[in-house]
């Protein structure tokens, strides 16, 4: 699973919320991480002519694989959609000036985790720390012998976390601090908060006193993972590993697709890197891109309809229209947000400057 989480955690479930609150909880523990710069490089470039074709073939069999901004209206109900990247770039200025008058007139702005989510999570995992440390069970070094534990361990001092607190911690929650890159650590201990386009927009409506809305509970992240074995757990370590030494390489690639809207194309690009580098066979690959496309989008996706489109009808009758912003991974797909939403009546317009 943990091969999707590269492009997960800048678009969509962990980046803002997750990585901000919960390194909150980490940040007076762990030990200092270098100040150098980002030096990520953008990973496309680097394809072979085949692996190209194969990315290209991929993405086109993909509804809505490509575009950041939308419209869904059915009847006077209107829901203007923007799709997030999570992490702080000079670029999302932009995009905040050209929607803040959007979000002024809005009935409301629905987020994935408003301000009051974020406090609660942080609040619990700072009371509970069961619940990203695992106290009784066996180690991560136990658990994964002496040549993954290794790597594992050298990965997180890369982002700041020190052996002994790591070898603790619950797979889900190593995983999702490898597919952070040290740059992005870095971004979010020196600002407190992730600075992405999710929270500029948040910081707009609340200076227009508009209401922000959650989609999902604070507490969605722990029932994602309760199901895995553990074998699948560890798996999603060891999966993670090579491509956590690219990670501010992938950083780079992701921000890169994101701002030339080709938003399946870093999905697609990790499972062509996992086929190379991830020592596990095609078959297991996508069972783990499945399974993460289930739990941490599709399912979260068909769970949002009733709310975003609630409110939108709610607004209609005010004369208004609401503004959704959430991770541009939720969009594209037969799964994805847009498609479900026109299955469900909504006609669908791209919005893109």
């Amino acid at each position: 699973m943990t091969l999707a989480v590269r492009s997960e955690t800048a678009w969509s479930f962990w980046g803002r919320l997750r990585a901000a609150a919960v390194l909150v909880v980490l940040v007076a523990c762990t030990t200092p991480v270098a100040a150098a710069g980002c030096a990520g490089r953008n990973l496309f470039p680097t394809l072979a002519p085949d692996q190209v074709a194969a990315l290209d073939a991929a993405v086109a069999r993909v509804p809505y694989a490509n575009g950041l901004h939308w419209r869904a209206t059915r009847g006077s109900a209107r829901i203007d959609i923007v799709g997030t990247y999570h992490f702080a770039d000079p670029r999302h200025l932009d995009t905040v000036e050209r929607l803040a008058p959007l979000v002024a007139a809005a009935d409301a702005l629905l987020v994935e985790a408003g301000p009051d989510e974020e406090a609660r999570l942080s609040d619990a995992l700072a009371a509970d720390p069961s619940l990203i440390m695992d106290a009784r069970g066996p180690t991560l070094p136990e658990r994964l012998g002496p040549r993954d534990w290794g790597m594992l361990s050298a990965a997180l001092g890369d982002r700041g976390i020190p052996p002994i607190l790591a070898s603790r911690m619950r797979p889900w929650y190593v995983s999702m601090m490898l597919g952070l890159s040290p740059c992005m650590v870095r971004q979010v201990r020196t600002a407190g908060e992730t600075g992405g386009l999710d929270h500029l927009l948040i910081a707009a409506a609340q200076d227009a006193d508009v209401p922000v809305r959650a989609l999902e509970p604070w507490d969605t992240l722990f029932g994602v993972f309760s199901g895995l074995t553990d074998a699948q757990e560890n798996d999603m370590i060891r999966a993670a590993l090579p491509a956590a030494r690219q990670a501010d390489d992938y950083a780079a690639t992701t921000t890169e697709a994101y701002f030339a809207g080709d938003v399946w194309r870093i999905w697609e690009f990790g499972r062509i890197d996992a086929y190379a580098t991830s020592g596990l066979d095609r078959a297991a690959v996508d069972e783990q891109l499945r399974l993460a496309q289930d739990q941490l989008m599709d399912a979260r996706n068909r769970r949002w309809i009733g709310p975003l489109t609630g409110a939108a009808v709610d607004a209609a009758g005010r004369g208004k229209g609401v503004v959704a912003a959430f991770g541009a991974l939720h969009l594209p797909g037969d799964n994805g947000v847009l498609r479900l939403l026109e299955r469900d009546g909504w006609t669908i317009e791209r919005t893109d400057p």
